[in-house]
């Protein structure tokens, strides 16, 4: 039983992954660039609730709503004011860009809430529901963790598929020339991704911070790489992938806590990339993308 309780945990910690690394997997499929601001950009949403939440009174629907609204608006002013300028220049200068604007933001937010860390309040309020004589407990945000996870996938499958400006995000994915050509606006594609990553990344601070509730200005680093990491583990640039790979990494996380060493669990889910990179460097559901010269 205890298998299956970690099991359970390592979906819902994957499930979180996932919402994250949607955001580096769609901007990386359309404006081809690494964000590596995107953790911090969860550290800020986090910091919105909290502050709604603990500081003006708001209930918790409101304060994800605030936090969900303001991570947009953040991602795109980030797009605008630090990676389109550069759409053109070496990706080193992209990279070097994304990580100035990420300890910007480390220590914007230090600056306006300190550094120690705060205590998030969970918005979630369902109660835990208990199986097999206790044997086997599932809390509310684990529930609401992994249904927010398959809802979120299947409603961004469709607005890829279906509407207007998800079939120009995927020209614009595949051809960015070709698509202006015609008459995709580019820059507009480009900023409703940024746009779509960053409300999620608010989404998945809500999540991840009621799961484990505390948070500083550093708090959005580490699962951001991991996400991150998901994001390459299941291909990078697809959605699926991004879900799939999120999962995978959670479970091997909490089960590399649980029977081997929790000191080691980092180590372990980076090796298994490693090796899995090597076996198959596009991820589990990547395309190998052959460049004409």
């Amino acid at each position: 039983m205890d298998f299956i309780s970690y099991l359970i945990k390592g979906v819902s910690l994957g499930s979180i992954y996932a919402i994250i690394a949607l955001g580096y997997t769609m901007v990386y499929g359309i404006a081809k660039m690494l964000n590596f601001a995107h953790g911090d950009v969860i550290m800020v949403g986090g910091f919105i609730t909290f502050t709604a939440m603990s500081t003006w009174g708001l209930n918790p629907i409101l304060s994800v709503l605030m936090s969900v609204a303001f991570c947009t608006v953040l991602g795109v002013a980030i797009e605008k004011i630090a990676y389109k300028p550069l759409r053109k220049a070496a990706p080193l200068a992209v990279l070097i860009t994304a990580i100035g604007v990420s300890y910007f933001l480390q220590n914007l937010a230090q600056l306006v809430f300190h550094a120690d860390s705060k205590a998030f309040t969970s918005v979630i309020q369902i109660p835990t529901i208990s199986m097999f004589n206790g044997n086997l407990t599932i809390t509310g945000e684990t529930m609401v963790t992994i249904l927010s996870c398959i809802v979120i996938m299947i409603a961004l499958s469709l607005f890829i598929k279906k509407t207007k400006t998800g079939r120009a995000m995927v020209a614009v994915s595949e051809d960015q020339g070709a698509a202006q050509l015609m008459g995709v606006n580019v820059n507009r594609t480009i900023s409703i991704t940024f746009a779509i990553g960053s409300a999620l990344a608010a989404i998945a601070a809500v999540l991840l911070f009621s799961a484990y509730p505390s948070i500083s200005n550093t708090s959005g680093a580490m699962p951001g790489i991991k996400a991150f990491v998901a994001a390459v583990f299941g291909g990078i640039g697809s959605i699926p992938g991004a879900m799939i790979g999120g999962i995978i990494l959670g479970v091997i996380e909490i089960l590399s806590k649980a029977y081997i060493s929790s000191q080691l669990s980092d180590a372990i889910v980076f090796g298994i990339l490693i090796l899995v990179l090597i076996v198959k460097p596009t991820g589990i559901l990547g395309k190998k993308i052959h460049e004409k010269v």
